[in-house]
């Protein structure tokens, strides 16, 4: 697999490239009521999933049309990508025209060439980021308003589910100096927003090592550490017990293997935090690339 330098990108890491004109339609400037929107946890894997016709891909697609189908579409888009990390607080996108970043090397031209031109919201970022509050802190929460954008996380799952990017989309970041609890906390003050048109999508992975892939493997071939901490994960997220995914340090070197660090983890805990006791998982893409990336993703509502 090629290398890809945005694992723990923090502000200011790289030089990205400029996005051509978002779309023209009216910004949007306040989150209405609306019926209760859904929650996705998508296991992203490797950058060119967003352009090779795979399994993967197609299983995105077909999500995105299930959710294009509803009655009621989305205001927002929020994602919690595992490729923006801070420190020292969280902060939200608030330009208008996100940037497309592109956070990886080695791999070929096309996947460069990729541009996702959704709005921004940078009225509602701004409303947002007084709104919710820091776990650690109780602060308010930041406003990047030119420095980021959406990174590979976001626009790798988000341009097969929603090609014509109409939706506006803003990123969360992850503060990586704070524990798992308070990303768990945060992603809870997540919930009402549902109630107001956002569709609440963490974007990282189940299992993640890149330390050890081995390509060319097919989908049910994975080291038995990665099978069994994602079994351990599925079994948490089927029986509802999703405030025990914040221990997952506790599983030991289990947990080590599967995340040697674990920002591919925590975007979890947001999608988690946001989900009603009531709401019943669907799992899909529950496979491996490359024998220790799991794949696995959650629809609930």
């Amino acid at each position: 697999m090629a290398a890809i330098t945005g694992l723990a990108a923090f502000p200011g890491a790289f030089v990205t490239s400029s996005l051509s004109s978002a779309a023209t339609a009216p910004a949007l400037k306040a989150l209405k009521p609306s019926p209760r929107m859904p929650v996705l946890f998508v296991g992203h894997g490797s950058p060119m999933n967003a352009i090779e016709d795979n399994a993967w891909r197609r299983s995105w697609q077909a999500v995105g049309a299930e959710l294009a189908a509803r009655a009621v579409q989305p205001q927002l888009i929020l994602c919690v990508s595992a490729h923006w990390l801070t420190r020292g607080g969280w902060q939200l996108t608030g330009m208008a025209n996100p940037k497309t970043i592109h956070d990886f090397g080695g791999f070929p031209q096309a996947l460069f060439d990729q541009q996702y031109p959704a709005p921004g919201a940078p009225q509602v970022a701004r409303s947002l980021a007084a709104e919710l509050k820091s776990p650690a802190t109780g602060a308010a929460l930041g406003v990047d308003e030119g420095e980021w954008g959406l990174d590979h996380g976001t626009w790798s799952v988000l341009k097969p589910m929603f090609p014509q990017a109409q939706i506006p989309v803003m990123q969360l970041s992850m503060d990586y100096s704070r524990a798992p609890a308070e990303h768990y906390a945060l992603g809870q003050q997540l919930k009402g927003l549902r109630d107001r048109g956002v569709l609440i999508v963490g974007s990282g992975n189940i299992v993640h090592n890149l330390r050890v892939t081995r390509r060319g493997t097919a989908a049910n071939e994975a080291y038995d550490w990665a099978t069994e901490f994602d079994t351990v994960v599925q079994e948490q997220i089927k029986k509802g017990q999703l405030g025990a995914l914040q221990d997952f340090q506790k599983l030991g070197a289990v947990a080590q293997q599967a995340h040697p660090t674990h920002e591919h983890y925590l975007p979890l805990l947001y999608a988690a935090g946001a989900v009603l006791p009531t709401e019943m998982p669907r799992f899909f893409n529950t496979g491996y690339q490359s024998a220790s990336i799991s794949m696995r993703s959650v629809l609930w509502g």
